[in-house]
């Protein structure tokens, strides 16, 4: 089955099913074809531009988009045009560190074909015979990937907070970490992906951090979200992502470019070369 597979997956996409989505000017995101008609019947706050479709400009602050963009939501939601909204707002940004343009319930960015924003954590423990890595099992309730395989702490990264906020926050829910231990993670970098979905695109980047902990350190979830946490050598962590589709499809990701910086893969490995540049697309 192989490494490669993840990455293949989460890329797969046809952007000739979509149309473009701008706001105050700015082309940021992608509409697919059925919903792109939605959004020109639904009309006010949205009007057809170019080849496009865009959030029209009333206000013209942040503020203003975010609550026309609000009022949309509801009446879609209404319609069953859209599922229930997550109450989580994501920025809507044209880069990151810009500011955002508006705020978006966090279940609405698919449909739109946003990019989103997210951190992982790998928690990893020395031992004698090498590195092992803690790996959660998402509850079964779960909307997205019930019950599979996980980092210590993921999260969407909402408004308003900063990535340390946004760890601390999501390593005392998922993990019951203190502050003082979530502020030792140590950001490694970041990757991103394209993923097309029954929703919409998922143009989506992760910001990834490795964490080490003491051994005797057990984490334990506060919030319902992991049913337990497992420490795995990095051998049986590196067979079961190659070889099940056990994992959640993102963190498939976020643990291949672990073994790469952590030279457990290694340029003799015949992908190696399409698994490093194809973690950040």
């Amino acid at each position: 089955m192989g490494f490669l597979r993840h990455l293949t997956a989460c890329n797969t996409h046809d952007l000739s099913r979509y149309r473009p989505f701008l706001v105050a000017g700015q082309h940021v995101g992608h509409v697919r074809e059925d919903f792109f008609r939605r959004l020109l019947a639904l009309g006010d706050p949205f009007e057809p531009t170019g080849d496009g479709i865009a959030l029209a400009e009333r206000s013209g602050t942040a503020a203003g988009r975010t609550a026309a963009m609000a009022a949309a939501l509801d009446v879609l939601v209404a319609d069953g045009t859209l599922p229930g909204l997550r109450r989580e707002t994501y920025p809507v940004l044209t880069r990151w560190g810009a500011e955002p343009l508006l705020g978006i319930d966090r279940a609405a960015v698919p449909f739109f074909g946003l990019r989103s924003f997210g951190l992982h954590v790998n928690g990893y423990v020395r031992r004698p015979d090498g590195l092992h890595l803690w790996v959660g099992h998402r509850a079964r309730d779960r909307g997205v990937a019930p019950g599979k395989l996980d980092n210590l702490v993921a999260g969407g990264q909402p408004m308003g907070l900063t990535l340390a906020e946004n760890l601390r926050k999501e390593a005392h829910e998922e993990a019951g970490l203190p502050a003082a231990v979530a502020d030792r993670a140590r950001p490694v970098g970041v990757i991103s992906y394209l993923l097309e979905n029954g929703s919409g695109l998922k143009p989506d980047t992760l910001f990834c951090y490795d964490l080490e902990l003491p051994d005797g350190l057990v984490p334990r979830n506060t919030d319902g979200e992991v049913e337990r946490f497992e420490l795995w050598p990095l051998h049986r962590v590196a067979e079961s992502v190659a070889g099940s589709d056990d994992w959640k499809f993102n963190v498939n990701l976020v643990v291949i470019d672990f073994l790469i910086r952590h030279g457990w893969l290694t340029p003799d490995h015949p992908d190696y070369i399409a698994l490093c540049s194809g973690l950040r697309r």
